[in-house]
């Protein structure tokens, strides 16, 4: 992988193909290669970059305040790009959304796969999952807390792990231990985003959800679809909340003509 080096530690990505420039970001339970199995199709048509948010796979916990959407704007400047389509996972999504309000001539597109909401009125669920990890992690349980997030977000509520594909469960528990151990400090260096509304999102969007997912996460897809102006949703019959490892022929798919807007 390759650095970008500031004040603050520095970040790791990665660039494939040659065409029009596409920024994957990450899930907050994962790292650059949770899009793995979607970067080659991409990368026929696009110039795919990957990083590591601070505090994920190979970027170094944040030295300082920061913002992640000042983070992608590092990012893109030093790699040359004005101008970008967005692909955000979950925490990613969200990431995506903040980047598109606060510099909006530099999105082309964005395309949101499960994006948390913020203030969301979480289930009892969602509320219990919370919980599960909080003790996990207050006990030193490292194991127990990586995989109380495995269930949630790669298993989900809706199958059994031997529904989910072989080997995911393998790749996503390093990622996992790497999160979960910075995300102290991720949390308390992290610098609220640029507010504004949705209605200020002016490009074409795509919004994405597993038809596997957990409930809060179908109605906040949903939400973001009928908010957003030039919005279209996409549900994935085989996916939970992580569609690019669940179903990653599906959804590069449906990014190839998006993309290609």
């Amino acid at each position: 992988m390759l650095t970008l080096v500031d004040g603050l530690g520095h970040l790791s990505y990665v660039v494939a193909g040659d065409g029009p420039p596409v920024v994957l970001v990450h899930a907050g339970v994962a790292d650059h290669r949770m899009w793995d199995a979607v970067v080659p199709d991409l990368a026929k048509r696009h110039t795919v970059v990957r990083y590591d948010l601070r505090g994920f796979g190979e970027s170094a916990p944040p030295g300082g305040p920061f913002r992640e959407s000042d983070d992608l704007c590092r990012l893109l400047d030093h790699l040359g790009h004005e101008r970008v389509r967005l692909v955000g996972a979950s925490w990613g999504g969200r990431v995506a959304v903040d980047f598109g309000i606060a510099h909006p001539d530099r999105v082309h597109s964005l395309a949101l796969l499960a994006p948390p909401w913020p203030g969301y009125d979480w289930s009892a669920d969602m509320v219990a999952y919370d919980e599960a990890e909080t003790v996990a992690l207050a006990s030193g349980d490292l194991d127990a807390a990586v995989q109380v997030n495995l269930d949630m977000w790669l298993r989900g509520p809706a199958r059994q792990w031997a529904d989910v594909g072989a080997g995911l469960a393998d790749r996503l528990r390093g990622p996992l231990r790497t999160s979960l151990v910075n995300q102290g400090v991720v949390a308390e260096c992290s610098q609220d985003p640029v507010k504004s509304g949705l209605s200020a999102v002016s490009v074409p969007t795509l919004v994405g959800i597993g038809r596997l997912d957990v409930a809060d996460f179908q109605d906040i897809a949903r939400r973001y679809a009928s908010e957003i102006p030039d919005a279209t949703l996409v549900e994935f019959a085989t996916a939970a909340h992580l569609v690019a490892l669940d179903a990653p022929a599906e959804l590069t798919a449906v990014l190839g003509p998006f993309l290609a807007r």
